[in-house]
Parts: structure tokens; C-alpha cells; sequence
């Protein structure tokens, strides 16, 4: 799937590149204050901080391992290391200015991420909505059996099919792709490893690949390529469109699920 996606999005920007058909369309803007002075630094506290800050950043991963830190705990000691990198090099550069210069970075920061997440929290919303969410903000509406509004869509498309490894395929990247409308791309991984129990107990075989096709629709569709649930954010810390980078992610990643989808065909 990766590779067929790349190596497709490769050939057609590649193409209009050459063609002269390739138009950056609109930006999404983001004001921000890009006076600072490369030259704060020297060369060899540039070279040390290259080193240290990998160095600290490995050090949180081991301590994770090892002490076993997950969720919160993981963030805070990921964040505090953050901070602590910005306080060193706010000190190099500004020497008796630096703990003011630091409280400036971190509010040139905050807005930053405002800026560019705030347009995550509609999506975030239909995401809720479109999963167990609904309950809890609209109420019990829905019936008992029900795994949300996008989820149930899956489980009724599994139902109306016959029952082959080539259309268990073609179902389970279809139960991906629907339940990735959603925004998330993990939200229908449960589902889709349901339907494929179903499938590979009426053929026999194949429930391994079964689950893993219907996985890889979820996550590229709703992932951050055709949805803008990751889309936004990259695109704007890119500078780009996020409506011109749906349109061309949707060519390449739908050409690489239909190859994805047959070559699954004859691994179940």
C-alpha cells in the first residue's frame, strides 16, 4: 500500500511538474515573527545542541521502556524535555535574556498551535458523532446493539454480500474506507477485525490478511490523506492547502488500495 501510494503520487507530481501544470494553489496562513537571528548561536553550540537534543529525546524513549511510562506521565516527560531543550538554548542565545526570551517562544508557540489545531475540533466533533460519541452528547437514540452511525454503516455493507475471498476483500476495504469517513483511522479497526472473523470462517481462511486490509483502508483513508483529521494540521505546518492536498492524496491512495485490495485476493 505504501509503496504503490508513493510511488504513484511520485509519478503524477512528477508529471505535472514537467507538464508545468502544477499550481501550489492557496497557503493556509499563519502569522508568525521569523526575525530571529541565526546568528545567536555559534557554530560549536550549534553542533553540541544538534547532539544533545537527539541524545535527551533517545533518553525519554528508554526511560519510557524502562519504567514503563504511558499516556500522561509519557507526555509530561516528553514535554518537560521540550521545555527544558528551549530553556538551554534561550540561555545560549540570549544569554541574561534568555528566561525572557523563553516565556516569549512559549507563547509564540501556544498560538501557533491554536492557529493550526483549532480547525481539528469540528472534525473532531463528526468523529464523536459519527462513533460512540453520539450517545453521550445526543442522548440514547440509537439502538443497544449499535456501534455508532459510521460503524453501523460497515456492519450493514458486510451483511448484503456473498461470502468469497474476493468479495470478503472488496468488503473489507470498503468497511475500512467507510468507517475512515469518520476523521480517525483506528476508530473502525475493531469492526473491520470483526467482519473479518466473519469472512474467514465461511472461507476457511485468511483472517490474518482479512483484518490487516480492512485496517490499512481505515488508517489511509482516515488517517490523514482523503480526511483532514491529520490533513489539516501537516498541511498548515506546511504552508500548503489542505483542500488541494485531499485532492491529490485521493488518486494515489485509491489506486493503492484497489492494488492492495487484489493482492490481497490471492494471499487469503
Amino acid at each position: 500500500m505504501g509503496v504503490v501510494t508513493t510511488v504513484t503520487a511520485f509519478y503524477l507530481l512528477n508529471r505535472d511538474m514537467k507538464n508545468g501544470t502544477l499550481k501550489g494553489g492557496g497557503t493556509l496562513e499563519v502569522e508568525m515573527d521569523h526575525t530571529s537571528d541565526l546568528s545567536l548561536l555559534s557554530d560549536g553550540a550549534k553542533k553540541f545542541f544538534a547532539i544533545l537534543i537527539p541524545v535527551l529525546f533517545a533518553a525519554d524513549v528508554a526511560a519510557m521502556s524502562i519504567l514503563d511510562l504511558q499516556g500522561g506521565d509519557a507526555t509530561a516527560l516528553v514535554g518537560g524535555t521540550s521545555i527544558f531543550i528551549l530553556l538551554l538554548i534561550s540561555l545560549a542565545a540570549h544569554k541574561n535574556k534568555g528566561l525572557e526570551k523563553t516565556t516569549s517562544y512559549l507563547i509564540e508557540g501556544f498560538q501557533f498551535g491554536f492557529k493550526i489545531f483549532g480547525a481539528v475540533i469540528p472534525i473532531a466533533a463528526f468523529f464523536y458523532l459519527g462513533d460512540s460519541g453520539f450517545i453521550k452528547i445526543i442522548g440514547e437514540f440509537l439502538p443497544k446493539t449499535s456501534l455508532g452511525i459510521v460503524n453501523d454503516l460497515g456492519v450493514a455493507l458486510a451483511s448484503v454480500v456473498p461470502l468469497s475471498a474476493e468479495v470478503g476483500a472488496v468488503t473489507l476495504t470498503a468497511v475500512g474506507a467507510i468507517t475512515g469517513l469518520d476523521g480517525s483511522g483506528f476508530s473502525g479497526i475493531s469492526l473491520a477485525g470483526s467482519v473479518a472473523g466473519i469472512f474467514s470462517t465461511a472461507i476457511g481462511a485468511g483472517a490474518a490478511t482479512l483484518t490487516a486490509l480492512g485496517q490499512i483502508a481505515a488508517i489511509w483513508v482516515g488517517g490523514g490523506t482523503l480526511v483532514p483529521w491529520a490533513l489539516i494540521p501537516a498541511a498548515a505546518i506546511c504552508g500548503v492547502d489542505p483542500f488541494e492536498l485531499a485532492r491529490r492524496n485521493l488518486l494515489p491512495v485509491t489506486i493503492g488500495l484497489v492494488v492492495t485490495t487484489i493482492v490481497a485476493m490471492f494471499l487469503i
